[in-house]
């Protein structure tokens, strides 16, 4: 028998001593519900790449709020989908005082006080362009975009919104909004910076879940390249100059060492926005039976707490909460 002064699996000897040896775990606490709402009444639609994901009109979305919070989550993302025929070169939708939007917001924080709230500040779920913003010429133009997300996150924080998430990846958008909400009063109001955000493939079922595609061309001239990570931290440098509240880092899972290198870095709450497509393989996979559904989904998570995530912003999000609750 050799004689080893350390012997590594005495740590893993037993289910007890893993969990008590256990360095990263996942609760309900960590996770933001991304959620969708739609025109209509009495109505959920899946969406046919995110299995067991759906667009709500806002009476259902009400009611499938009582059972979001019953299971202990205590924050959601709401996205909205608009027609076409409400879509136009400058989001004007967007800045509509009784816009479904808006009024979601409203009524969302209204019947459900405790929940968290946090929105998403872009031009593209209004835009005729399908771009996060004003394009002229074929390019995307920065301030005068950013002089509209500023309007659009003044009318989200009116409306009841707790977090405003810009995430459209214009320059000089987070400071911006910090000054208008505040000039506004709405000092309370945090913002979560989509920070890096990737130029991804990962995004094509979000897009199908607000028929959001670009009209034209890419976004590659505002997220990011997935080759760079020093980018990404001048990025975050200026974010958090401006005052940004939380930093978020989209994808998660093909960018931990993104995730990694903010949390090292900055000291202030690191998010990770586990995106549609990532949700949408595991989801694939499982149910050709190619992998078990619930523990790569549990790896996937934990991977992203690991890496450094404070917050995880997940589709995932119900089923972790059933699977934590249960256990």
């Amino acid at each position: 028998m050799q004689i080893l002064n350390r012997r590594p699996r005495r740590n893993r000897a037993t289910g007890a001593i893993r969990a008590m040896v256990q360095e990263n775990t996942l609760s309900v606490n960590d996770f933001i519900f991304p959620m969708f709402v739609q025109e209509g009444t009495n109505t959920k639609v899946e969406i046919k790449s995110m299995p067991g994901i759906f667009r709500f009109t806002l009476d259902t979305l009400l009611e499938e709020l009582k059972e979001v919070q019953s299971l202990g989550i205590k924050s959601i993302c709401l996205f909205p989908n608009y027609p076409e025929s409400k879509k136009d070169k400058y989001g004007s939708e967007s800045l509509v005082s009784d816009t479904l939007y808006l009024k979601a917001l409203s009524e969302i924080k209204s019947k459900f006080p405790d929940l968290v709230i946090m929105t998403d500040v872009a031009l593209d779920p209004y835009s005729s362009d399908g771009h996060d913003g004003i394009v002229e010429n074929g390019k995307i133009i920065n301030d005068e975009t950013v002089e509209i997300l500023v309007k659009m996150s003044i009318a989200q924080a009116k409306a009841g919104a707790d977090i405003i998430g810009p995430s459209d990846m214009m320059d000089g958008r987070i400071g911006a909004i910090r000054k208008g909400l505040d000039a506004e009063g709405f000092t309370d109001v945090s913002i979560m910076a989509y920070t890096a955000k990737y130029a991804s493939a990962f995004y094509g079922p979000f897009r199908d879940a607000l028929e959001s595609a670009p009209k034209f061309g890419d976004k590659k001239t505002y997220q990011m390249n997935p080759a760079n990570i020093k980018e990404a931290l001048l990025e975050a440098e200026l974010d958090f100059a401006e005052g940004a509240d939380i930093m978020m880092v989209k994808p998660a899972f093909s960018y931990l060492d993104v995730i990694k290198a903010l949390k090292e870095n900055f000291n202030i709450p690191i998010s990770a926005y586990n995106v549609s497509g990532e949700y949408a393989m595991i989801k694939a996979a499982a149910q050709n039976g190619w992998i078990g559904g619930d523990k790569a989904m549990m790896e996937m998570l934990l991977s992203m707490k690991r890496a450094g995530a404070d917050i995880i912003l997940s589709y995932f999000a119900k089923e972790v909460a059933v699977l934590l609750n249960e256990s």
